[in-house]
C-alpha cells in the first residue's frame, strides 16, 4: 500500500509538470543579462526579444544585472526559482572561465543552470588608441616589445574573453602590458579613445563605430578565419601570431530544475527567432553571428571551451584581480 500512495504521488507530481509545461508561459518571461545596458549580450536580446514575444504569446522584457564580471547576474538566475519564466542570457566567463579563476564562484554553471541554446558568436576586434600611432597589428606588438609595462590594455572584466585573448597573445609574442578591467565593452572603448588606455580586443559592435569615426584603429580579429562580416579585416594569424582564436560567445541558460519541456521549448523558439530573415539581417548588421541549437549540443560545446581555456589560465597564472 505504501509503495502504491508513493507511485501515485510521483504520478501527480509528474501530471503536474507536465501541465505546467503545456500551458507555459502563462505570463511576463525575463530574460537576465548580467551586464549593463548597451553591452554586447544586452544588444542581442533585445534584438531577439520581440519576435521571440510574438512566438511566446506573452511579453519577454530583458533586466540588466550588472557586476562582478557578470558573476552577480548569473547567480542570480543560478539560485532563482525553476518556474519558466527567468532565464539567462550570459557569456563565455561566467559560464565556463570563472570555474577555473575563482576559488570560491558563487554557483557551478555545469550544476546550477541548465543550458537552453548557443544564441551567437563574434569576433572580438584588436584595436588600438591613436596615441600609440601604429596601423598595423606588427606596428602595435613592436612597441609592446620595446617598452614592456610603459602600455595598458583596457578589457570587459577579469577573466573575460577580452582579457584572456590579449593574455595569450601575450605569452605567443613575449610581450607585457598592463591589465586594466572594465564594467563594460562601451567604458573600454570610451577610455580607449580618451588615450587612457592603449589598446584592446573587443565586440566589433563596441569598436567598428568608433573606428569608422576615425576615433581609434581597428588592427585584426580574433577568429581563426576572417569575418565574413568584416572582410577587410586580417586575423591575427594572418599577421604572425601563431594559434590564436579568442572568440566572444553568447548562451541562453535557465536555474537548474526548470521543467525540461520548457527548457526544450524555449530553445526551440530561440532558435526560429534566430533563423528569421529580418532577425538575422539585424544581428549580422551589430556583426553577430547567429546560431541556435539544442540544449545538449550547449552543453557539449561548454565542456569544450572548459576543456580549451582552463589549461591557457591556469598556465598564465591568472587570477580575478590580474
Amino acid at each position: 500500500m505504501k509503495t502504491f500512495r508513493l507511485m501515485a504521488c510521483a504520478l501527480i507530481a509528474l501530471s503536474g509538470t507536465a501541465a505546467h509545461a503545456q500551458d507555459w508561459p502563462a505570463r511576463v518571461v525575463r530574460i537576465v543579462v548580467p551586464f549593463g545596458a548597451g553591452s554586447s549580450p544586452d544588444i542581442l536580446a533585445r534584438v531577439i526579444n520581440d519576435k521571440l514575444a510574438a512566438r511566446l504569446g506573452q511579453p519577454v522584457i530583458v533586466e540588466n544585472k550588472p557586476g562582478a564580471g557578470g558573476n552577480s547576474g548569473t547567480d542570480l538566475v543560478a539560485k532563482a526559482a525553476p518556474d519558466g519564466y527567468t532565464f539567462l542570457l550570459s557569456v563565455n566567463a561566467p559560464l565556463v572561465y570563472n570555474t577555473v579563476l575563482y576559488k570560491r564562484l558563487p554557483y557551478d554553471p555545469f550544476r546550477d543552470l541548465a543550458p537552453v541554446t548557443l544564441a551567437a558568436t563574434t569576433p572580438n576586434v584588436c584595436a588600438v588608441s591613436n596615441s600609440m600611432g601604429v596601423d598595423t597589428v606588427k606596428g602595435w606588438l613592436d612597441a609592446l616589445k620595446r617598452n614592456p609595462g610603459q602600455y595598458n590594455f583596457a578589457s570587459t572584466g577579469s577573466g573575460s574573453i577580452a582579457h584572456l585573448g590579449v593574455e595569450l597573445i601575450k605569452a605567443r609574442t613575449k610581450s607585457f602590458a598592463v591589465h586594466i578591467p572594465y564594467a563594460s565593452s562601451g567604458q573600454a572603448v570610451t577610455a580607449i579613445i580618451a588615450g587612457d588606455v592603449h589598446f584592446a580586443c573587443l565586440p566589433p559592435v563596441a569598436i567598428m563605430p568608433q573606428a569608422k569615426a576615425g576615433r581609434l584603429k581597428a588592427l585584426a580579429v580574433t577568429s581563426a578565419e576572417r569575418f565574413d562580416l568584416l572582410p577587410e579585416l586580417p586575423t591575427l594569424r594572418e599577421s604572425g601570431i601563431a594559434d590564436i582564436q579568442a572568440e566572444p560567445w553568447f548562451a541562453y541558460m535557465a536555474p537548474q530544475g526548470t521543467p525540461p519541456e520548457v527548457v526544450q521549448r524555449m530553445s526551440r523558439e530561440i532558435s526560429a527567432v534566430l533563423k528569421d530573415p529580418e532577425t538575422r539581417q539585424r544581428l549580422q548588421g551589430a556583426y553577430f553571428n547567429p546560431v541556435g541549437g539544442t540544449p545538449q549540443e550547449l552543453a557539449k560545446f561548454m565542456k569544450e571551451e572548459l576543456a580549451r581555456w582552463k589549461p591557457v589560465i591556469e598556465r598564465a597564472g591568472l587570477k580575478p584581480e590580474n
